[in-house]
């Protein structure tokens, strides 16, 4: 169990047609919103986020400044193309006017983050994340940029910050309406702060999952799971902050009591992308708010594609935070000797020069990830579990061969196991027969392709895009205040009474009691009894 949990640490790392059409289309980003009638002074946190929890905050930081708020971020390094889970592009994004981005360097960066030896050394990483953490909460609001926007919180309608590692920045929530951005899904820690606890017994952690339906022991595990990662992420990974931050601003309520005063948390969550979720009115689901249709494709990329002809090609992308030097260079000897063992044609983003390459594979630094996986071309996606990359895949209805690394990999690849979605394969057991036979079943079994069609015409079919749901709910806290009567009753009580652990206890005594009294009168009685008959 400790191998996955240091996942924790990392990370804790729409509109459109359905690959029957594969094309553009779709309505407004902000049709179906009424006109705006005030805008608001709105700050999003998210200097702590990696680039595919960006993805998620950023397109609602845009949406909000296209609706007309006036919108600043505070982030850790300038914004680059956002549609993309898989962009190494430095090029700045064209932000809406109204749009300002603040850059602090005071941050924790992952860009020599090397997760394929997170896995193999989970415990020391754990404690390096937690002191980075508490170092971090230390020294942040010694930054200009930090500092000067802290002084002026309050004069923001509303505060959006991403709910993983962000606690050094609470502070900038007390007495502020404020909104959480769970970026990925089934974050239990952060429903059961607004009174939400999610039922071990069907729901799994944000690291795992299994085959469905489940075993016994893997209902074990997920029960040990769910109460062993909240010490993880509080003890660990917050304790130190919670010190920090209390030695800075004695004045401050805790960071769980902060925490429970939020007006909503936005989940990239959605029932046709990931397990149905029980969820309270201050949860809202915005999965899928980077989605788009697909661009056309640049013109070299565009002629490889269409010119694999009939057994079209096989994208590959481990994700953002994956650089080929971290790859094992057994793994990528595999991939090469597997791929020049392929009919289809290969693109393979990987930062690296590959020595021995067939020449069915294209290599590229950076790739389109939305533009290649809705080319009809495209046939499968060989991924890392990620959940935006997931979510891309469905959209644009490309199965899927899964090999999870870390983070939410694994709880990802059993859902696209357990939806139909595609393959999951372990590296651990990785050949090169097995993953052949895995890119080929995906690519020649139709009951993959029609099972990912289908889950592409559900996530689509909607009254309101991600945007404008996002865009709703954010002025909505801001025109009621905070819109405490969202929140449930169950966020105040104690874990004692929130389990009804006093209740039981009380019953448990009576009952107790009870029995006493009733064995005391029947021995009574019983002797009495008998007394009389000698007589």
């Amino acid at each position: 169990m400790l191998t996955w949990l240091a996942v924790v640490a990392i990370v804790l790392v729409g509109t459109g047609t359905w690959r029957g059409g594969r094309g553009g289309g779709g309505r407004g980003v902000l049709g179906e919103l009424p006109p705006l009638q005030q805008p608001y002074n709105i700050l999003v946190l998210m200097p702590i986020s990696v680039r595919s929890h960006r993805n998620v905050i950023q397109p609602i930081a845009e949406a909000l400044a296209e609706r007309g708020h006036k919108v600043v971020t505070l982030t850790k390094e300038p914004t680059t193309t956002t549609s993309t889970s898989t962009s190494t592009s430095t090029t700045p994004q064209h932000h809406p006017k109204n749009l300002t981005e603040m850059v602090t360097h005071t941050s924790i960066h992952e860009a020599d983050l090397n997760i394929f030896e997170v896995q193999q050394s989970p415990g020391r990483f754990l404690w390096q994340l937690g002191n980075n953490l508490t170092r971090l909460a230390g020294n942040v609001y010694n930054d200009s940029t930090v500092r000067e926007l802290y002084m002026k919180r309050k004069e923001f309608d509303l505060i959006i910050v991403d709910a993983i590692f962000h606690e050094a920045f609470y502070p900038f929530l007390h007495e502020v309406p404020f909104i959480l951005v769970s970026t990925v899904t089934g974050l239990h820690h952060q429903s059961a702060a607004v009174g939400n606890l999610h039922h071990p017994a069907y729901i799994p952690t944000v690291l795992w999952d299994f085959p469905r339906p489940w075993t016994l022991p893997n209902r074990l595990f997920n029960f040990g799971a769910h109460l062993l990662m909240p010490l993880i992420w509080s003890f660990l990974l917050k304790g130190g902050t919670q010190r920090e931050i209390s030695r800075q601003f004695p004045e401050l309520p805790s960071l769980d009591e902060i925490e429970r005063n939020r007006s909503l948390n936005f989940i990239n969550n959605h029932p046709g992308l990931d397990l149905p979720l029980p969820l309270l009115p201050s949860e809202i689901p915005v999965a899928g708010i980077h989605l788009r249709p697909a661009k056309p494709l640049p013109k070299d990329l565009l002629g490889w594609v269409e010119g694999a002809g009939e057994t079209g090609v096989l994208f590959v992308s481990l994700g953002s935070m994956v650089r080929g030097s971290h790859m094992h260079p057994h793994f990528r000897t595999l991939f090469v000797r597997v791929f020049r063992r392929l009919q289809q044609r290969v693109i393979w983003k990987f930062e690296k020069k590959v020595p021995e390459l067939s020449e069915n594979v294209m290599v590229r630094r950076w790739l389109p990830q939305q533009d290649v996986l809705g080319h009809p071309n495209v046939k499968a996606f060989l991924s890392h579990g990620g959940l935006l990359s997931l979510q891309e895949a469905v959209y644009h209805a490309t199965p899927l061969v899964a090999i999870p690394i870390c983070c939410d990999h694994t709880r990802v690849a059993a859902h696209i196991h357990n939806a139909g979605l595609g393959r999951w394969l372990a590296w651990d057991d990785l050949t090169e027969d097995l993953l052949l036979e895995a890119i080929h079943q995906v690519i020649n079994n139709t009951r993959y392709t029609e099972e990912v069609q289908q889950a592409s015409r559900r996530i689509q079919d909607q009254p309101q895009s991600a945007r404008e749901v996002a865009v709703f709910w954010s002025e909505y806290v801001v025109r009621h205040r905070g819109a405490p009567h969202l929140r449930s009753p169950a966020a105040n009580l104690s874990w004692i009474r929130f389990l009804l652990l006093d209740v039981l206890t009380v019953l448990a005594l009576t009952v107790t009691f009870l029995l006493l009294v009733t064995v005391w009168v029947w021995r009574w009685f019983s002797h009495r009894t008998g007394k009389i008959k000698l007589e």
